[in-house]
């Protein structure tokens, strides 16, 4: 599902608040509140009807406009009138900055609970966050506009502002977010038709989905599996490869001694067999997995699987993958952690490796 149709989907419990802004400028607060609540009466009574679903949303949103507009009826103060677009805006604000920059996205939450037909993988509800941040970020400006004019502008420009100028906000984010999906869909990616094809996974491993290398590679942060292969030897000493030169990554440090993506439709343990072949030519080999983990780097976000093996006779190096190998002790490795000559994943596992004492 796109950020679109996500945002289409949560537009029904902003709807109360819209009516009641345009109302309220137009014929006053209390016509605001009675549409703000027929409005939101009407829409849940309708969503409840075609999905049999209560709709929590739109209930808060109606709930607070009605308790809000009360309170300045009552009051009948002309600041806390002004204030009042703000201080409803201010709540909205909230709610999109713990959703989009907290772990707590409560509007994600909501989506998965009231639109169960609908699956939202990773890197969808990623674009998503993004998107809220934009929200929060336009609409916070706004709600300091609105508390600004309430005191400092005349009473059009505090009109302007807590009005139309949010609806022209509004209608900006969601401008942008269509044409930026347009111009995604139109664009024309060529891939080689030798290049390997990956899965992209969830934390648990599970796949949602595939890509090329390339666009694995580029930033995007799609979560694919690797395989990582320790070997040691009888006296415990680690073997240790030496990247290319040409590599993109890392090229010329010492890294872990079998390394490789696990590409589309292949099992872990034919990728663990095949790499380790391709890389320093170990055949007939046991292996246990010590932990599974997310590295993330600059350019890409990988679920490895790390491996310990202690048989390491069959070790030979036979293509130009790798050029150079050759067992470190742990004294070698820790005189030389932190000065550049190891990759920093390796230098994260040899940690994990002290730590299971292999």
């Amino acid at each position: 599902m796109s950020k679109s149709e996500l945002l289409k989907k949560l537009l029904p419990g902003f709807i109360p608040l819209f009516v009641f802004i345009a109302i309220d400028e137009i014929w006053g607060t209390r016509a605001g509140l009675v549409a703000a609540l027929v409005i939101g009466v009407g829409e849940m009574v309708w969503i409840w009807i075609r999905e049999k679903r209560f709709d929590g949303f739109v209930l808060v949103d109606t709930g607070l406009l009605i308790v809000l507009g009360t309170v300045s009826i009552v009051l009948d103060n002309d600041i806390f009138f002004k204030l009042k677009p703000g201080l409803v805006e201010l709540i909205l604000c909230a709610v999109l900055a713990i959703s989009g920059f907290s772990k707590l996205n409560i509007i994600g939450l909501m989506t998965q609970r009231y639109m169960k037909d609908m699956e939202i993988n990773e890197q969808q509800m990623s674009q998503f966050r993004k998107t809220l941040k934009l929200l929060f970020s336009v609409f916070l400006v706004h709600t300091l506009l609105v508390f600004y004019s309430a005191f400092y502008l005349s009473n059009e420009a505090w009109a302007f502002i807590s009005g139309g100028l949010f609806y022209i906000l509004f209608g900006f984010v969601f401008g942008y977010e269509f044409i930026k999906q347009k111009l995604n869909r139109n664009k024309k990616v060529v891939f080689a038709d030798d290049e390997e094809w990956l899965p992209i996974v969830n934390e648990e491993g599970g796949v949602i989905g595939k890509a090329p290398r390339s666009v694995c590679h580029r930033g995007e942060k799609l979560l694919h599996p690797v395989v990582h292969l320790h070997v040691l030897n009888n006296q415990k000493h680690i073997y240790l490869q030496k990247r290319p030169m040409n590599k993109l990554v890392q090229p010329g440090k010492w890294d872990t001694a079998v390394g490789g993506h696990i590409s589309f439709g292949e099992t872990l343990e034919t990728a663990l067999k095949r790499e380790s072949w391709e890389e320093i030519g170990l055949t007939d080999f046991k292996a246990r997995l010590v932990k599974t983990y997310r590295w993330n780097s600059d350019i890409e976000s990988e679920l490895v699987y790390m491996f310990v093996s202690h048989d390491f006779t069959s070790i030979h190096l036979h293509s130009d993958e790798v050029k150079e190998g050759r067992f470190w002790t742990s004294k070698q490795i820790e005189m030389n952690i932190g000065k550049g000559v190891f990759t920093p994943n390796f230098e994260d596992e040899y940690q994990i490796l002290r730590h299971e004492n292999f």
